[in-house]
């Protein structure tokens, strides 16, 4: 197992935990919005990269060369496991004016960013990083919290893109 994201202080919880072993499991901080990625992982040696509201924290225009650098590591057959923010989510509807910093690109009181996707869209950037689609769907969700009596919509897209076998 590989464990990678930018907050130092989670993979010191990682690596602290009793059952942690270097030789399963390599945890390590990393910036995957950089242009030229570099992982203490070789190439074409991951099965599955997960990306669980991820891609929404970046600068929409460091989207496409993160998944095309993170293909990458993918074993031929390896998938991106994707899931995220779709357009029109309410915390999307939500932002109030001042907060849109560019199209379906928000800042978040907290100062971190979050962007809403199209399925078109990341079809686009996972297609254009040489990956083939298995699945990209849209999640709608109605949820109710019946103690404040409030409905919430919820859009969310889920993905899976696989690296072609090598005899494709």
């Amino acid at each position: 197992a590989v464990v990678s994201t930018q907050s130092t202080g989670a993979v010191e919880i990682v690596q602290s935990h009793d059952l942690y072993n270097e030789e399963r499991c390599k945890a390590f901080v990393c910036d995957i919005s950089q242009r030229e990625l570099e992982m203490p992982i070789e190439e074409g040696s991951l099965d599955f990269i997960t990306m669980i509201f991820v891609l929404s924290a970046l600068n929409p225009g460091d989207m496409a060369h993160c998944i095309a650098n993170l293909a990458r590591y993918l074993k031929p057959g390896g998938q991106i496991l994707f899931r995220d923010y779709g357009r029109y989510d309410l915390a999307q509807l939500r932002f109030k004016n001042g907060r849109c910093l560019s199209e379906n690109f928000y800042a978040r009181g907290d100062g971190t960013k979050v962007y809403f996707f199209t399925q078109e869209e990341l079809d686009g950037m996972f297609t254009g990083a040489g990956l083939v689609k298995i699945q990209n769907i849209v999640d709608r969700r109605l949820q109710v919290n019946r103690a404040r009596k409030l409905k919430m919509y919820r859009i969310w897209i889920q993905c899976k893109y696989a690296k072609p076998e090598l005899n494709e």
